[in-house]
């Protein structure tokens, strides 16, 4: 059975690595910051973008499109289920009565029925999206997060593209990150920072913006600042590791040198421990984007475009629904219904959803026909939601068959997905990249823009 809870692992039984430990805690002790900051000079210029940064809202496991977003009526029982269609605040326009907080609001984002990104499974699936390529292994075979040992992620590509423009990474996951959410053979450099805990919980922190309360205190971490200090001038003298004999190590250990000092900024920083402190919001304004995980995680990722991320990773998991789909539906869509609507409607009254870019979509969606166990199963279309950052609003486009089994329209694949992300995004998606082992791929295999989208 379905449940609430974005811990549970998928329906093939492989239970996905939490932790996600980007580096060691180093010698300034708590810190895992100086390797995502290492581009903040390699960032090369971007191309003229819509939008300055995306909140990327994925549901994982793969929500029921024909639930939630495209339901049919009017086919037989077995396919259309127990929930009704209900307007929206744009005429013509019908979505589920799961959503009706986003029925209210249906003028801010737009529609694509007709998307089919993955390839209808999870750990696969989840690559497909993110990374465009397909992955070196099995469904269900990835043991290990992040599974993408060679291409690079959405986030990692546009930390990477764009560069940091604000105290904060430029690439963050909350609370935690995506099986395929990594960099490939962008290298560490390009990691995302991953925030670990829960935004809902009443004790919420950042642990890697805090020294540790009782090991280390602030006299002992500038000791070791200025340890790291005069390790660097011995380095520069030739007077470690074999002094003139070891060419490289100078170099070396005054490019960390500035990565540790650039985390220090952060660690340090009254702007990024502001960014993350979402105890701040007013409490009126949390209860409308839901006292939920994903609610509190949209909330916390317009916290942390204001201060400058470029991309926001926010993972929900638990939509696996092969048995009690609608129950476990009606358990997990109003989170779905509050934070995607009150994130856009904020977004719109602070003036940042032109120039911010939402998405919320699944790997997968899931089958118009309701198998034994009351649950649907994998299915490879799904409808995906966009809102801001240059694209149209209000908006319905493509559409599925009466059973909402298949595209009648040109469907939105993942190269015309990622493609148009990354257009939006400033980036060209063409651009020849090169492999650890300096093999020329493209950062998207065959992309394109889904121009429909586009205002």
């Amino acid at each position: 059975m379905s449940t609430a809870s974005s811990g549970s692992g998928y329906c093939d039984g492989i239970s996905r690595r939490r932790a996600i430990k980007i580096g060691g805690t180093g010698m300034l002790g708590g810190l895992s910051l100086p390797h995502l900051l290492a581009m903040a000079d390699q960032a090369p210029a971007a191309l003229p973008g819509k939008a300055k940064a995306c909140i990327f809202l994925l549901l994982e496991g793969g929500p029921s499109h024909i639930d939630m977003w495209d339901l049919k009526p009017n086919a037989p029982s077995e396919i259309r289920g127990p929930f009704n269609p209900i307007s929206t605040n744009v005429p013509g326009t019908l979505i589920g009565e799961l959503m009706p907080r986003c029925a209210k609001v249906a003028d801010k984002f737009t529609m694509v029925r007709s998307a089919t990104l993955g390839d209808g499974a999870h750990q696969t699936g989840v690559h497909w999206l993110l990374t465009g390529y397909p992955p070196n292994f099995a469904d269900g075979q990835a043991k290990k997060t992040p599974a993408n040992e060679l291409y690079p992620s959405l986030g990692s590509v546009i930390s990477r593209e764009l560069g940091p423009r604000g105290a904060v990474p430029p690439y963050i996951c909350v609370p935690n990150q995506s099986v395929a959410g990594g960099p490939g053979f962008y290298g560490p450099s390009y990691a995302p920072f991953v925030i670990e805990t829960d935004p809902v919980e009443p004790d919420f922190e950042v642990r890697d913006l805090n020294l540790a309360k009782t090991a280390i205190d602030e006299k002992r971490f500038d000791r070791r600042r200025r340890m790291l200090q005069r390790i660097d001038q011995l380095g520069s003298k030739g007077l470690l590791a074999g002094g003139k004999n070891a060419p490289g190590l100078s170099g070396r250990s005054a490019i960390m040198s500035t990565y540790y000092e650039k985390a220090f900024s952060m660690v340090t920083s009254p702007q990024a421990k502001k960014a993350f402190n979402i105890h701040e919001e007013p409490e009126a304004l949390r209860e409308r984007y839901g006292y939920h995980q994903l609610g509190q995680c949209a909330l916390l990722a317009r916290r942390l475009v204001e201060a400058g991320c470029r991309f926001i990773s926010v993972e929900h998991g638990s939509w696996d629904t092969h048995f009690d789909n609608f129950t476990g539906h009606e358990v997990l869509a109003p989170s779905a219904d509050s934070a995607l609507a009150t994130l856009v409607t904020d977004l719109d009254e602070r003036g940042m959803l032109d120039d911010t870019l939402v998405v919320m979509v699944g790997e997968m969606g899931r089958t118009p026909k309701i198998n034994k166990n009351a649950g649907r199963d994998h299915h490879i279309l799904q409808t995906a939601i966009f809102a801001g950052g240059g694209v149209k609003r209000g908006a319905l486009i493509g559409g599925s068959d009466a059973t909402a089994a298949a595209p009648t329209t040109t469907p939105m694949t993942n190269q015309s997905f990622l493609g148009t992300i990354f257009h939006l995004m400033g980036i060209d998606y063409n651009k020849l990249v090169y492999t650890d082992v300096g093999r020329p791929v493209s950062i998207v295999n065959g992309g394109q823009v889904f121009e429909e989208l586009l205002v």
